[in-house]
């Protein structure tokens, strides 16, 4: 079976190995779990397991040499909800590397005796490192999602993200009794979990040295999305920065002659967007019934304001505060004309998705033809503590109908505009 992103599989066996492969081995590329509880934090150090600690104390994870990881999910502990498969560039902010440079990666999945699935992992651009795929308990039995969500800050990122705190460098001895350890990504020995590998003269030398002085790319400043890609906004530090969606469209050409007054009708093309925080709060963020969110308190989404004609050079305008990015799970951006005639190709619709860092995300409502009012536009989900976005482009007759299909939940009845 060929997975793609966001595809979810049951897992029918107990021993799982899944390996990450790709052709061009320059880049040196280091494999991942993280154990971690209902939050989606770790326990503890010993619930991160890589090369410098290679085997989970229960014995339920080991990663191996190779770089594939193995679960018996017969031993996974109560606590975790979650086992996170992650990929790493070493050093590669040092290096200018990133994941667009790798080609025809795929991630396999494998039985006791057999291949169950393949996920193929592509359209990365600045990333430097991947959540490959998710291990996760539901309702008492274990799935498998296939994420394929990266995002800038390489392992480090990665492990702040799911709690274990980090050092770049050496650190002193620690006092007596520490509170906690902290790691080491320099490869170098530290007081806290070895991140630094020691291989013997014989260990991969199938594999060439990685590029010492690599061709620098820069990363794009826009990238327009294609329909079902996800491009991850990158985090810088600990915190994300704003996001800013924003909406612009264009009024269909008036005609003339005696049936104009009936056919010159504008379009009130309408931004909006449905949330589902951590805490399971849900709820919607548009014009329609004065919800235009706040953003320094829950949902942290606001909208700017209501543009009814089109003729704002603006458009219209939704924002998100990085800083609660965390205590966010999933944002559905979606607009609806609320006046005149569903003609999507006239419109012109165009959303950008702006974060600092990042590049600009530019989501063309390009598929024309459709006579529905709602069109949901892009899907961002919470991946380590940052936000994959997701060109969606669906139509539908109207918002009850599209949360149905994204499963989210709400209660809809008919409203107005002041």
């Amino acid at each position: 079976m060929e997975l793609g992103k966001g595809q979810k599989i049951p897992l029918n066996e107990n021993f799982l190995t899944i390996k990450f492969e790709r052709p061009d081995s320059a880049l040196e590329i280091d494999t991942a779990a993280f154990l971690t509880d209902g939050r989606g934090k770790v326990a503890g150090d010993e619930d991160f397991v890589f090369y410098g600690n290679a085997r989970h104390k229960s014995g339920a994870v080991t990663h191996n040499d190779n770089d594939s990881i193995e679960i018996d999910l017969s031993r996974i502990p109560r606590h975790v909800e979650k086992i996170s498969l992650t990929a790493t560039i070493y050093d590669a902010d040092k290096r200018r590397q990133n994941f667009s440079m790798i080609h025809s990666a795929v991630l396999k999945i494998f039985g006791a005796s057999s291949e169950i699935a393949t996920f193929p992992l592509e359209d990365f651009t600045v990333e430097t490192a991947i959540v490959l795929g998710e291990v996760y308990r539901y309702k008492n039995a274990w799935k498998f999602n296939a994420t394929g969500a990266g995002f800038s800050g390489g392992l480090a990122a990665l492990c702040n993200d799911f709690g274990i705190e980090v050092s770049d460098i050496t650190p002193p001895p620690p006092p007596p009794e520490p509170e906690r350890p902290k790691i080491d990504t320099s490869r170098k020995r530290s007081k806290g979990i070895n991140m630094g590998r020691e291989r013997s003269a014989d260990t991969r030398r199938d594999e060439p040295p990685p590029t010492t002085n690599p061709r620098r790319e820069e990363p794009p400043k826009k990238v327009e999305l294609r329909k079902g890609q996800k491009v991850s906004l990158i985090k810088r530090g600990d915190v994300l920065g704003e996001i800013v969606i924003n909406l612009n469209w264009s009024q269909p050409q008036k005609k003339s002659g005696f049936f104009s007054r009936f056919t010159n009708r504008g379009i009130d093309l309408d931004l909006a967007c449905l949330f589902e925080l951590k805490d399971g709060s849900l709820g919607a963020v548009q014009a329609l019934g004065n919800h235009f969110g706040e953003l320094n308190y829950p949902p942290y989404i606001a909208l700017d304001g209501d543009d009814r004609t089109g003729s704002v050079a603006s458009g219209e305008t939704i924002r998100v505060n990085g800083k609660f990015a965390d205590r966010i799970r999933r944002i559905l951006i979606y607009t609806f004309i609320y006046e005149g005639a569903a003609n999507w190709e006239e419109a012109n619709g165009v959303v950008t998705v702006n974060c600092p860092g990042s590049p600009e995300l530019i989501v063309r409502m390009d598929e024309y033809g459709s006579r529905k009012h709602t069109c949901a536009i892009a899907l961002l989900e919470n991946v380590g503590g940052t936000f994959s976005v997701e060109k969606v482009v669906e139509f539908f007759d109207d918002s009850e109908q599209m949360d149905r299909a994204f499963d989210w939940g709400l209660r809809w009845t008919v409203g107005r505009k002041d």
